[in-house]
């Protein structure tokens, strides 16, 4: 807050100092309308005619979720009321999207997410179908599952549990089953399956620690725990526990080294052997 001799600040730069990444995608809004203007008009219905990260975020949802069945003036009072029930789904939305610029190097703005990744799309649509399930609405939350699987090929079941600033690239035929546990800071590749063994019940998805990464086409199969700031190698297919900060890979896999840095999520190193800063 500014002392008594220190002048106010305006508006904007309120709004700024207490929510710099809506703040950030509405600058990129506004840049965007005049660097390709033929677009103009989704730049402003998507995000400049919103008073908030939350309203614009369940317009784009509801843009790209609404089907016969399933009407979009609906889906924007479901995920409303949502945001308004629990303020940490807009936090973690804006810490996915932190995530995603800091970690993707294709990501050059925070409003690339907000408007064209699937991967942080369907993150945050899986979130307000969570949010239905512990509701008591199971056939809501399904509904919405089902259309995040046509719309995005991203399928994630809304009882699995996931952490904030979650980076999915790509995120093509993603699946996450029901009683997986992701946690904060996790980076996984497209391609990826947190599932069962078979058809076992109960408790059955793998949990995955803080700060893991998780690379393409990678298989974390069974009630197995994937340890904090532990690496997954592409392709591999885990089904026993990985202990933490080490590297896995093969089919099964196998420990084939140390994760080579403090956080392997954030460096997104994805070499053996590599040497990332920590």
């Amino acid at each position: 807050m500014p002392t008594r001799n220190e002048p106010s600040p305006s508006g904007k730069s309120r709004v700024a100092r207490l929510d710099p990444v809506w703040e950030a995608i509405r600058r990129e809004a506004q840049e965007a309308v005049t660097d390709e203007p033929l677009l103009g008009g989704m730049f402003h219905s998507s995000i400049l005619h919103h008073r908030s990260f939350e309203q614009a975020l369940a317009f784009r949802l509801s843009q790209k979720l609404a089907s016969a069945e399933l009407s979009e003036q609906i889906l924007r009072e479901i995920m409303d009321e949502a945001h308004a029930d629990d303020p940490g789904l807009g936090e973690a939305a804006r810490a996915d999207i932190v995530a995603t610029y800091e970690r993707d190097p294709a990501c050059n703005r925070f409003l690339k997410p907000m408007l064209y990744f699937k991967g942080f799309q369907a993150v945050q649509a899986y979130r307000i179908a969570h949010w239905l399930s512990r509701q008591g609405r199971a056939h809501f939350a399904s509904m919405i599952q089902m259309r995040v699987s046509e719309c995005f090929g991203v399928d994630i079941h809304p009882g699995a549990r996931i952490g904030r600033g979650i980076m999915i690239d790509h995120a093509h035929s993603i699946v996450i089953g029901e009683t997986a546990v992701v946690g904060d800071n996790v980076s996984m590749l497209h391609s990826v399956t947190l599932g069962g063994t078979g058809k076992e019940d109960g408790d059955r998805h793998p949990k995955i620690g803080d700060g893991v990464l998780i690379g393409a086409g990678a298989k974390v199969l069974g009630n197995i725990r994937v340890g904090d700031c532990a690496r997954i190698a592409a392709g591999s297919v885990v089904l026993e526990d990985v202990p933490a900060r080490k590297t896995v890979a093969g089919i099964p896999a196998r420990i084939v080294g140390e994760a080579g840095c403090a956080q392997p999520s954030l460096t997104m190193d994805q070499l053996f052997g590599g040497s990332a800063p920590a």
